[in-house]
């Protein structure tokens, strides 16, 4: 947005809030403020003393990002259905600040607005929430800041289903969904998850999906989903199933994931770290056994040294080979 007053420029952003994020005295008059945005390139000031707003400053602390005609369609937009179609929608939601601004009111939202369960304590009963609350934050954050803005006409959409958990966001990642875990993140928008990064919002680069998968497996749920799909992003949570009720694909991606996170700790994988992943009893331990097989068989992991015995065995990842 062009040939803006001062006082237009600070009537369109949530200029208290960049001061309040970067934990910074919010100062006492207008040309402090406006030099302070200036120099982190939220508004750009030009030779005829009238002001700019940069995709930069509006993505991140817009007012309201229907104000601005290029970016409107970016505001984000959170669904909830009744159960795992998409045939009834219980409410839908658009958050039109801007990313930084808006956040926590965002994370609140969803956590809000998702499922809980309640668990009996010895003394007193309480609500968990379905899903890690930091798995949630880091999915969404990592959507906002890899999306691809050059494709118009959409959004990062957050859907909550009866048992899964979906964050889709436009342009297909950088990098190969099953290297998630060990490869430096790549980012289109590089000034946006700079940004991000200095006022907290997301981790430092390269943790953030291991934090998801650990957070998954801290609390014993099937491992989550990294999609391409059609040139989009879609990562999905699931809700806790018990090892019986899950897929022979939903147990080779938590065998497959939890051997990832192993590697890039220098550990490996073995059949009594993968049966303390997914909850099983040790006597049930060729249960675990067999899922390894089928991760063997389906070229996801590899024996680390065969001359050992079958008990003594060790897995990597087959890429790691």
């Amino acid at each position: 947005m062009d040939n803006l007053a001062e006082s237009e420029v600070l009537g369109f952003l949530e200029y208290s809030k960049y001061f309040e994020l970067l934990k910074l005295p919010l100062p006492e008059n207008r040309l402090s403020i406006l030099e302070a945005l200036v120099s982190d390139d939220m508004i750009i000031k030009n030779d005829s003393g009238k002001h700019a707003i940069t995709n930069l400053g509006a993505i991140l602390f817009a007012k309201d990002l229907s104000k601005f005609e290029h970016l409107k369609r970016k505001a984000v937009r959170v669904i909830q259905y009744k159960d795992d179609t998409k045939f009834h929608t219980v409410k839908e939601q658009g958050m039109s600040m801007g990313y930084a601004a808006g956040f926590k009111e965002l994370a609140k939202y969803i956590n809000d607005t998702i499922p809980s369960s309640e668990t009996i304590g010895q003394a007193f009963r309480k609500d968990t929430h379905m899903y890690p609350e930091l798995a949630i934050r880091e999915i969404v954050a990592n959507a906002l800041i890899h999306q691809d803005f050059f494709v118009t006409g959409s959004s990062v959409m957050i859907e909550i289903y009866a048992s899964r958990f979906e964050v889709t966001n436009s342009g297909s990642p950088l990098v190969d969904t099953d290297r998630f875990l060990d490869s430096p993140p790549r980012s289109r928008n590089e000034a946006l998850a700079s940004f991000m990064r200095r006022i907290g919002i997301c981790e430092e680069r390269g943790s953030g999906v291991d934090k998801i998968v650990i957070e998954t497996e801290i609390n014993k749920l099937p491992a989550p989903i990294f999609r391409n799909v059609e040139d989009f992003t879609v990562v999905t949570l699931f809700a806790h199933k018990e090892l019986k009720d899950m897929h022979k694909e939903d147990k080779i991606r938590s065998c497959y994931l939890h051997c990832c996170l192993r590697y890039i700790q220098n550990d490996f994988m073995t059949n009594t770290s993968l049966r303390e992943r997914l909850n099983v009893d040790p006597k049930n331990i060729a249960t675990v056994s067999r899922i390894i097989k089928d991760a063997l068989e389906v070229g996801k992991i590899t024996i680390y040294d065969e001359s050992v015995g079958t008990r003594a065995r060790t897995y990597i990842p087959k890429w790691a080979k």
